[in-house]
């Protein structure tokens, strides 16, 4: 109608009415011309599978094209069942609060630019006018693909199109010291010092719409329905039902739910869930506690779990800090019965906030450098030592045979299945099987597995580290493009860390060193849990014939065939003070310390980002996600490591000598970066009707038959304070 002019709101990562730019601008400007507020949620067929949303005999299902896509290098689906189920009780949450602030929240499937075009089409033919199209700017090509399509579709039909600014993060993008993030520090702490003191930084909260207080909600007489082929259901359960079902088995075959693990992250998505999160996190201390615990494996309260409701966008970072801020200088009786209240910022809360920026930073290390993030080189691929020729040429092992050079160290069919393994949790190594148990079953795994899992595919085996980032893709419940993607490329030694070549973390240290008892690896790996002796829980191979009879173990390929073996030996009890989760100080450098600031330095986070890296001791063997104190064993990932012994005769600094006597032969190089990588589809290949995977089917492989045989290497010999290791590194089979 002439009289009506309708404002079409697209949320995508913002999904909160609290700390909303634009309901916040609808509520407290009185001119702002619009009569009626359409929001509207799209369930994108780039990055879900829409499958459970249409009829197996629709007609219109060949018409409209692929509904089920896959991830580009793995095959994976984009979005598993945890994120999916997250997903939907957020957006359901985000309903009830838009309908109590008397408004509504229209949900659709498909393309955004075609949901755009129908609504305003179906507005029109009902005679009334629809005056702009809003949406929030994100990072990504998928992502500013759909803002410029959209854009075009509004262009086309002579309606207005405005492109809102992202404020979920801790500093606003207008406040930072440089123009454009191509000037963006090209390590963390340069960035770190430039926008301290944090706790000045962040600008203030907005204020949530009062009831009544935005444009109203159209009637649902004039709303166009969903085309088709797709129908979106009005019960929520059935909803949930509609997401989950098409990839509840995108995992394959699956071992039973251990009887005594529990999830680390059982909480539910919805901006209201958030802030009570966010509440719980400062009133029980688990913020104050956070720089000590941060490393933990096992629990709820170990980190913040704040990363899966800010990559949703239902929490803010700076609603986290104001938070923080309340308790710090006493001015909510909300948290008056914590510790430390009113006594200013503590270790616990200044790491925090190092996460929350270290989140930033991906997405600005992510907007600098575009899809090179997704590319099997990353950042090093415009170096010309690492191009074809070149001294440093990277050479990734790959399943895929149109991509895999001849002479590649084991053939693609080998390596397909190790991935299965590797992915399916049965390597036979402990803390890695644990952590991909884990995230297979819930959806999330701490910081410190994320860390150890990405660098034992990359390093230790040697394989495509997208076929690692793609499965998080899957599988996380916290999963952001920017935090994933870059933290996987930094540790596999392709981003911008600064020792990348010889960060080299020992997974059979890293469980000693953080899962003291063997807790973790027992709960998740309960074959393991009958085996008394640490060595052999963290690594079955090691156990003797009887000790593997008694736990049941004989003919389990984690003994009998295990995807990499690390030799670790314990001469008496080496003397340390560390505790099993505790981050300790060490001196900075480089990229800075953090856990979950980004995923390209940390891992894809939880907490302010889920991804939480730590310093370590430059003693220390172990490496934070971001950490830039590590051994000098310069192998890129195509080498074992054998801890061959250990003893307490050796005081004294930590003394490295490396000792190169061959270089490790390495597989073919996946160099068409380009063909791995299409604009606007992160995913390639979205598989159709059925993608990749067979609707409510399974992958599966014969039991791997690789060997595991050395090869000539390297060694590094390392002597501390009771300890006294040396490193094998020899080349995988």
């Amino acid at each position: 109608m002439a009289d009506t002019n309708i404002l079409i709101y697209l949320l995508r990562k913002d999904l909160r009415v609290a700390d909303n730019p634009v309901l916040h601008y609808l509520a407290s400007t009185p001119d702002h011309g619009f009569t009626h507020l359409l929001p509207v949620y799209v369930f994108p067929d780039i990055q879900m599978d829409l499958s459970g949303f249409v009829d197996d005999d629709d007609e219109d299902l060949d018409q409209y094209g692929e509904i089920s896509p896959r991830s580009r290098v793995g095959h994976f689906a984009r979005c598993g069942p945890h994120r999916a189920k997250f997903i939907a009780e957020t957006v359901w949450d985000l309903k009830s609060s838009l309908e109590d602030l008397g408004s509504g929240l229209v949900l659709r499937a498909g393309d955004h630019a075609r949901v755009v075009s129908s609504l305003v089409k179906g507005f029109r033919k009902n005679l009334y006018k629809v005056g702009a199209v809003w949406i929030t700017g994100l990072v990504g090509s998928e992502e500013v693909g759909q803002e410029r399509a959209v854009s075009e579709a509004c262009k086309s039909l002579d309606v207005d199109f405005k492109l809102w600014s992202d404020e979920k993060y801790f500093i606003d993008d207008r406040d930072l010291n440089f123009g454009t993030p191509k000037e963006l520090p090209p390590v963390f702490t340069t960035y770190l010092r430039s926008v301290e003191p944090l706790r000045e930084k962040p600008r203030s909260v907005l204020s949530p719409p009062a009831r009544s207080s935005l444009p109203a909600f159209p009637e649902s007489s004039i709303i166009a329905p969903q085309a088709k082929p797709f129908t979106v259901p009005n019960e929520y359960d059935d909803l949930e039902d509609a997401l989950v079902r098409p990839v509840e088995r995108c995992a394959g075959r699956q071992p039973a739910f251990p009887k005594e693990a529990k999830s680390a992250h059982p909480f539910k998505g919805g901006e209201k869930a958030a802030h009570k999160r966010l509440e719980d996190v400062v009133r029980s201390e688990v913020a104050k506690n956070y720089k000590d615990t941060r490393n933990g494996l096992l629990g709820e309260d170990f980190s913040t779990k704040f990363s899966a409701y800010l990559a949703q966008g239902t929490l803010t970072a700076r609603q986290i800090h104001a938070a923080l801020l309340e308790y710090e200088d006493g001015k909510s009786e909300l948290y008056a019965k914590a510790s430390g209240f009113g006594q200013g910022e503590n270790e616990g809360t200044k790491a925090v906030r190092n996460e929350l920026l270290w989140r930033d930073y991906m997405r600005l290390y992510h907007k600098k450098f575009d899809d090179k993030l997704f590319r099997a080189h990353g950042l090093k691929g415009d170096d010309p030592k690492y191009q074809d020729g070149g001294e440093k040429r990277l050479h990734w092992k790959t399943a895929d045979k149109s991509t895999a050079e001849a002479g590649q160290e084991s053939e693609p069919a080998a390596i397909a299945k190790i991935i299965e393994r590797f992915n399916a949790g049965t390597t036979g190594m402990g803390l890695i099987d644990a952590a991909q148990r884990e995230l297979m079953f819930t959806g999330y795994t701490s910081n410190r597995a994320r860390q150890n899992v990405a660098n034992f595919l990359a390093k230790h085996l040697g394989i495509d580290w997208r076929y690692g980032a793609e499965w998080y893709e899957m599988m996380l419940i916290d999963y952001d493009v920017s935090s994933n993607w870059a933290n996987w490329q930094y540790v596999a030694g392709v981003g911008n860390d600064p020792r990348s070549e010889s960060r080299l973390f020992n997974p059979v240290k890293q469980a000693f060193d953080y899962d003291k008892q063997g807790d973790y690896v027992r709960t998740w790996v309960p074959e393991v849990s009958k085996l008394k002796k640490l060595e052999n829980v963290f690594q079955a191979c090691t156990a003797s014939e009887e000790d593997i009879e008694v736990a049941g173990l004989a003919g389990n390929p984690m003994v009998t065939d295990p995807v990499k073996k690390i030799e670790f030996s314990v001469e008496g009890k080496p003397r340390t003070n560390k505790r099993s989760y505790v981050r300790r100080k060490g001196r900075k450098q480089g990229g800075g310390d953090s856990d979950e600031k980004g995923d390209g330095q940390k891992d894809d986070g939880d907490d302010a980002g889920d991804n939480e890296s730590s310093h370590t001791p430059q003693r220390d063997l172990t490496q934070g996600w971001r950490s830039q104190h590590s051994p000098t064993t310069s192998s890129r990932g195509h080498a074992s490591t054998d801890i061959r012994k250990i003893d307490r005769k050796t005081d004294g600094p930590l003394v490295v000598e490396s000792h190169p006597k061959h270089t490790p032969p390495t597989g073919p190089s996946m160099n068409n970066d380009s063909s791995h990588r299409v604009p606007s589809n992160r995913g390639g290949s979205r598989g159709g009707r059925g993608g990749f995977y067979p609707r409510g089917g399974s992958r599966s492989y014969a039991p791997p038959t690789h060997s595991n045989n050395r090869g000539p290497g390297f060694s590094v010999s390392l002597s501390m304070a009771g300890w006294r290791c040396t490193f094998m590194s020899p080349c995988i089979s």
